[in-house]
Order: structure tokens, then sequence, then C-alpha cells
């Protein structure tokens, strides 16, 4: 695997305006998703240009931008909250570790090529999670937006509080979180294409606070540290350290899913093929070095990474270039900063909770799917009330469950038992005479599809109705796999067979199928030369023992039938 990027200066102009333009974009939401998460803006900035900068370098998506986003920061958030908590000396600088965990993840994740795999989850369950994150995010918005200090107690904590809140407004403060949503909504898209949104609300509510309310108590940034960031040791208490790492599991998965999902975009965007397992390596560098440096965790940015693409970028230099530019702002610039109102910030984040609100899915869910529906709503709310982890879990295990159910449904069709030249399975003519001339003596178990474990009911339904016969023949020509529980299922039917005294015959297992039965043990009751590959053989043979089978029990010879069956041996 290349380490770093492929990187290249033939497309520079492009490059270096669509990696400016990101980092105007970028530094609003920095600002704001650092003083969301508690961590203070500066922990925000460090973020961004961490982040951003080392998932460029070595990430597998040449024009993805990496900073922090709403659902990164609404899980950091809980985390900081958390840990602040129950130890208050320690708290911040433990959820830092935390950022430095899930970085070491996400390299995890990478190196093991475990990417594909990440966002293999229902679209349900997705929505549900990233609507839930919205929501928190909004909620958690509340208490600046209107100009007072946020609650303890998370969400539940705020939206107890909210009449509080709402009898104790500034109405200056409110009014700046006003006019703010107002741009982010009402921004006309031929000014989009000049400046963002989220800049000029920025720096129209600073110098609207300075100029109408410079003398009303309005609650700011204030100064915010420049220079070097210093390095935050990994930091952790025994009691502690499990927690830690399940909670750098959750914010590196999340950080994982949110990214490729972006990564999705931008490969549909510029026509192109991301590196999933590079990307996430990058991305746990990123995180890495961000929570070595106080910053706050970050992932794939869609609003920044649409930007990118659309402004001219296609290589990884426009990430590295918003990257050194924010580096710039804090080793220098921050100062400028310091004047912005809180407010503004709540309202930038407030709107980013909103864009993540899966409208066109919550709108229409009811209409698609029932379940699925059921399945979005549930997650929504367990995110939102209860936990994270549990709202994924609790997700991903019903929609699976329900999922397997109509595979084994669709699948237990296909499991049939035939002792008369039945249409339901596709015979040719010399099959549909052989079953005649049996007259019921053979019986064909005709399965088809994956044997999932969900069929293994099917099979134990068919199998008790199997009726009196002389052959039993296991057709799985057309199983191209087969699961434990599915296998087991089938050697019952084929003990049972051979306790009653049935011949046994199976066709059609080859491969891993094949391997399967034999690890089971099968050629201890069915013979090798058993074994067929082509059911009509196995219906001559079967036909064969059947006849001699007839002529034994009447000791007397009959015309047509030999006395022997024909390349037949009798007994299992």
């Amino acid at each position: 695997m290349q380490l770093t990027n492929k990187i290249h200066f033939r497309n520079l102009r492009g490059d270096v305006f669509g990696g400016v333009t990101a980092a105007i974009v970028s530094l609003p939401l920095a600002l704001a998703f650092g003083v969301a998460s508690g961590a203070g803006p500066v922990a925000g900035l460090y973020g961004a240009a961490c982040v951003g900068f080392f998932a460029a370098l070595f990430g597998g998506t040449p024009t993805l931008i990496s900073e922090p986003t709403g659902p990164m920061t609404v899980v950091i958030t809980t985390i900081i909250a958390s840990l602040t908590a129950a130890n208050p000396d320690q708290g911040l600088a433990m959820a830092f570790t935390v950022v430095m965990l899930a970085g070491i993840f996400q390299i995890i994740f990478g190196v093991f090529k475990l990417g594909k795999y990440i966002t293999l989850m229902p679209y349900s369950v997705i929505s549900g999670f990233m609507s839930g994150i919205g929501v928190i995010l909004i909620v958690l918005q509340i208490a600046p937006f209107v100009g007072q200090p946020n609650p303890k107690g998370g969400v539940l904590g705020m939206v107890q509080n909210i009449p509080v809140l709402l009898s104790k407004v500034n109405p200056a403060e409110l009014t700046l979180g006003l006019v703010t949503l107002a741009i982010l909504f009402f921004m006309p898209a031929k000014l989009k294409r000049f400046a963002p949104p989220q800049l000029v609300a920025l720096i129209f509510g600073t110098v609207l606070s300075l100029m109408v309310f410079g003398d009303a108590d309005i609650r700011r940034i204030g100064a915010i540290p420049t220079g070097l960031p210093t390095l935050q040791m990994p930091t952790f208490t025994a009691a502690q350290f499990t927690i830690m790492i399940v909670d750098g599991i959750m914010l590196g998965m999340l950080g994982c899913i949110d990214t490729l999902l972006t990564a999705v975009i931008a490969d549909s965007l510029t026509r192109t093929e991301h590196k999933s397992d590079k990307e996430l390596i990058g991305q746990g560098i990123g995180n890495l070095v961000s929570g070595l440096c106080g910053g706050l965790p970050g992932a794939g940015a869609t609003m920044g990474t649409v930007v990118n693409i659309q402004t001219g970028a296609s290589t990884a230099v426009s990430g590295l270039t918003r990257a050194i530019i924010l580096f710039v702002v804090v080793l220098g610039a921050a100062g400028l900063t310091q004047s912005i109102p809180m407010s503004v910030l709540a309202g930038i984040a407030l709107k980013v909770g909103v864009d993540i609100l899966d409208w066109s899915f919550l709108k229409r869910s009811h209409k698609v799917s029932a379940r699925g529906s059921i399945i979005m709503y549930g997650v929504l709310l367990l995110t939102v009330f209860v936990d994270l982890i549990v709202a994924v879990g609790v997700g991903v295990f019903i929609a699976n469950i329900l999922t397997i159910e109509r595979l084994s449904d669709l699948h237990s069709e296909e499991v049939k038992t035939i002792s008369d030249a039945d249409d339901d399975i596709l015979l040719n003519d010399e099959e549909k005479q052989l079953i005649e001339q049996a007259n019921g003596r053979v019986l064909l178990f005709y399965l088809s599809g994956p044997m999932i474990f969900g069929v293994s009911k099917a099979i134990a339904r068919e199998h008790a109705a199997m009726r009196d016969a002389d052959v039993l023949i296991v057709d799985l020509s057309d199983v191209p796999m087969m699961g434990v529980t599915a296998s087991l299922a089938i050697e019952n039917a084929i003990k049972d067979a051979v306790d009653q005294d049935r011949q046994v015959f199976i066709v059609g297992a080859a491969g891993k199928v094949k391997r399967r039965l034999e690890k089971f043990g099968i050629m201890d009751f069915v013979r090798a030369d058993r074994f067929l590959g082509d059911r009509t053989e196995a219906l001559r043979q079967a036909v064969d023992l059947v006849k001699y089978n007839t002529v034994q029990a009447n000791g007397t010879s009959s015309k047509g039938f030999s006395t022997e069956p024909s390349d037949v041996t009798v007994g299992s």
C-alpha cells in the first residue's frame, strides 16, 4: 500500500483555490463545534487543521476535506461531559486520549482492510442514527442560542430546562442568533457563489453585535491562545480505562462511517473511486495527531468536500492547503476571533444540526416500508434519549433479524420433497419418467439457494413430512453455500433416512458444500460412490434399487426387472 496520497501539481491553481475556499468554509464551523463540544474554540481549530492535514496526506480520497463534523462533535461532547463529571481535573485530558484511541482503532480498521464492512449497515439504521445526532446537536444549541449557559444533564437536562431557559432569554443574543439563522437559510444562491453563508453570518453577526449591541451583556468567545499547541499526553485512570476504550471504538466507528459515506459522494462528483482502507488509515493518523494536540476528532465533511471539488480541486494539495491556512490562523490570527458572539456560533451549529436530519427519508419512510420506518424512528429516539452505541446495536440487530426472516422465507420456498412428476422444479423428460416408475418409492429432496440458518426450519419441516420410501436423493446442485445450522438439519435428515434403512444419494455437492458435509461426517453414513454429480444418474440408480428391492420382496423375477440392480450395490 502506498503510504502517502498521490500528489502532483498539474492542477495547482484549482487545488489552491479549492483549499482556500474550503478553509473559509471550515473556520466558522471549527469555532462553532469547538465551543459546542465544551473543549473550546481552539480545540475545533486544532482538530480542523490536524485531521485535515494528515488525512489529506495519508488518505485514499484525494479531494476529501476532513474536519470536525456534527456527528463527531455530538459524540465527543457526550464523552467530555461524562469524563469531566467523573474526574474534573483530568476529564478533558482523558477525552483527548479517547480521540487518540479512536484514531488508533481507525488505523487498525484500515490495516486489517475492514473498510468495506464499515458501511454494511441498513439505511434505516444510518438514517435514524444521523437524524438522532442532528436532533442532539439542535437541542444542545438552545441555551447558547438564547444567551444562557448550558445546563447539566446533556440532552435530557436541556429538555427539562427549556421553560427556565425561555424565561431568561437574553434579547440581544437571541436577536443575533435569529439573524444568523436568517442568513444561513435565506441567503440567495447567487451570493453563495462569492462567499459561504457561514462566513457571512459569522462576520455580519460579529459586526452587528459590536455596532448595535456594543453596550449589551453578550457572551463572546474571548481570547484564543495562539502559537503551537501543548501536547496532550495519554491520560487515563484504571477505573475508567475500559469506558474510554469503548468510547474510542464508538468514536472511531462513527468517524469511519461518516468519512466513507462522504468519500462515496466525492466519488460521484469526480467520477473516481476512493481507497477505503487507505482512507481509514489517513483518518486514524489525523485523529491520533489531533488528540495529541488537544483537538477535536474529525471525519470526512460533506460540505467542505463538495465546495472543494466545485471550486476546481482534484488532488490532496487542496486539503493540505486548507490545513496550512488554518494552522496560520491558529498560530497568529486567532486573536481576531475573540469578539465573535456565542449565540452566532450556536446559530451556525444549529443549522448544521438541521442539515444532518435526513429529511428526505423522514418524510417518506412510512410509505417506503413500515418496518424500516419503525426501525428508523426507534434508532432516532434511542440515539437522542439513551445511548449512541445502544441505538446502533439495537437497530442493526433488529434490522438483521428482519432481513434474515425475509431471506429465510424466500429460500424456504426452494426446499421441496418430490415423489412424483412434480412441476415445482424443472425435471427433464427422463427424470419425470424415472420418478413415475419409482411409484413413490424414491423421494427427491431438492434444495436451492444459500442455505442460511433460517432455512433449517423449512428443512426440518420437509424432513418431518417425508413419506415412506426406499431411497432418498438429496439434491444440492443449486446450493452455493451452506451454513452450520442448515448443514446440521440436512445431516439429521440423512441420519434419519439411514436409520430407517433407506438408501441415500447426494447429488451436486461440490466445492465448499461438499467439504462442509465431509466435516460433518456425512461420509460415515453415505458411501463415496453415492455422491453423484448428475441427478438423472442418481434417479436411474435409485429406480434400479427400488426394482431390485421389489423383486427380492416378492421372491420372484418379474418381466423387465433384473434380479441384480444394474451398477448398484445395495447397502449404505
